[in-house]
């Protein structure tokens, strides 16, 4: 039985991650769409997910969120707040290959960055992409992230170094969304 919602949009819904929802999100990170794009190369088992969910997902160093239509789970979204004194979080979101280019890693990450800059008082909210992660940089332009800068050659994927481009959105930048 899924848990209950927490942020409601038009067609998805995001609720906190249950551990019932470990192997949706094993098969997720384990698939060759989702790990490139995430830059996470390695497998992983069922005992690491458990972990995973037990030290993040548990613990409140991070908000993340089960992306779900008509109760099937699709993707994750999280906040992985900054500690300092701008109050910022960094984004991350992966959807599962099947449920691709439906709209839903658009719609939970403006539900989620709305939330951030109206409950969670958030002033700057970033996002990295890798640089042949077209999609997600499309998703992040679209909702009126900024391009900032790239960190060169920072990761190896696919036999060669690619470039972690850096995105940002301010508070005052975001007209909320209503206006999607």
């Amino acid at each position: 039985m899924p848990g209950p919602v927490f942020l409601e949009g038009e067609t998805v819904s995001l609720r906190a991650i249950e551990e019932e929802d470990l192997p949706f999100l094993q098969a997720g990170v384990n698939d060759p769409t989702i790990w490139r794009a995430i830059g996470a190369p390695e497998p992983v088992n069922s005992q690491q997910e458990q972990a995973f969910f037990d030290e993040i997902v548990s613990s409140d160093d991070s908000i993340d969120l089960l992306i779900t239509t008509d109760d099937e789970p699709v993707g994750i979204v999280s906040f992985w707040p900054g500690d300092g004194v701008v109050s910022k979080a960094e984004l991350g979101y992966w959807v599962a290959p099947d449920h691709h280019r439906q709209g839903y890693a658009s719609e939970a990450t403006a539900l989620m960055v709305d939330y951030g800059f109206r409950q969670l008082g958030y002033h700057r909210i970033e996002a990295r992409v890798f640089e042949y992660n077209d999609a997600s940089q499309n998703l992040l332009e679209g909702l009126g992230f900024v391009r900032e800068g790239a960190h060169r050659e920072a990761v190896f994927v696919d036999g060669e170094y690619q470039d972690t481009l850096w995105y940002s959105l301010l508070e005052n930048e975001w007209d909320g969304i209503d206006a999607e």
